[in-house]
């Protein structure tokens, strides 16, 4: 199976075997573990205030990559710039994957354009699509 992860902060390997439907073990798949560079607020992306955005973005891919290595899941990992949606389109153009897996915070803690409409993706993609949160 190839699993995209898109997520904002660091995963590990429990996380995905949580997240995931019944018995699929994280380390029987290809994981491909992407970063947005999602911003605080509306207001700093309208500012164009994309260093922090992408600074953390790369921070989440490292400590992903560290942590998943860690627990016996090799994961590449990627950053992406723009929407989870935008995001998701450009990597499936690589990588085909069989499920998509988005992490995401919720109420005060959701980061600006961070709320996925996972039916939406699933429609438009044609891939599984499972939501969790952080």
């Amino acid at each position: 199976m190839k699993l995209l992860v898109l997520t904002s902060e660091p995963v590990s390997a429990g996380q995905l075997r949580d997240a995931l439907p019944g018995d699929t073990d994280p380390t029987d798949a290809e994981v491909l573990v992407v970063a947005p560079a999602l911003h605080e607020s509306a207001l700093r992306f309208w500012l164009s205030d994309a260093d922090e955005a992408i600074a953390r973005a790369d921070e989440v891919r490292r400590r992903s990559a560290e942590q998943l290595g860690a627990e016996g899941v090799p994961a590449a990992t990627d950053t992406a710039e723009g929407s989870p949606e935008d995001a998701v389109e450009d990597v499936l153009e690589t990588f085909p994957a069989d499920r998509i897996l988005i992490f995401t915070h919720t109420g005060d803690a959701q980061r600006y354009r961070e709320d996925v409409d996972v039916d939406a993706l699933q429609s438009r993609f044609g891939v599984p699509v499972t939501r969790a949160q952080i």
